[in-house]
């Protein structure tokens, strides 16, 4: 889920979505407009899931979309090799999430431990431990 926002409306530190990709905004520098055109904004971010960077150049009049993200806590019932089986804390639910690749998150990862993940467009990932 999405919803569009202005290109002008953007600030570092927000989320949009780049090629299909949620990404966090690492900067956004606009630029003035000319004699024949109007101003612009260039947007550089980072995949969330994916860590790669990637940026566009817009109208600051252009619109573009925002992903709806979904916080929610959940504990951690089992760790498989490749993923970890999470547990809902509000509906009970059960459900496999990748592994973190975050340093901070990593060693602190154990069964039985409350998670923070977070839901976007269709994709888990778990971003702290409690």
């Amino acid at each position: 889920m999405s919803r569009p926002v202005e290109v002008g409306s953007l600030k570092t530190g927000s989320y949009v979505i780049v090629d299909d990709i949620a990404c966090r905004i690492v900067e956004v520098t606009k630029s003035k407009p000319g004699k024949h055109g109007a101003a612009k904004a260039r947007v550089v971010a980072i995949g969330v899931f994916d860590n790669l960077k990637r940026s566009f150049v817009k109208p600051v009049d252009a619109k573009v979309d925002m992903p709806m993200i979904e916080k929610k806590t959940g504990q951690l019932i089992a760790i498989l090799p490749n993923a970890m089986q999470i547990m809902d804390m509000e509906s009970y639910e059960i459900f496999e999430a990748p592994l973190p690749d975050d340093e901070t998150i990593k060693p602190r990862i154990a069964e039985g431990v409350e998670v923070e993940y977070w839901t976007i467009l269709g994709q888990t990932r778990v971003m702290r431990v409690k």
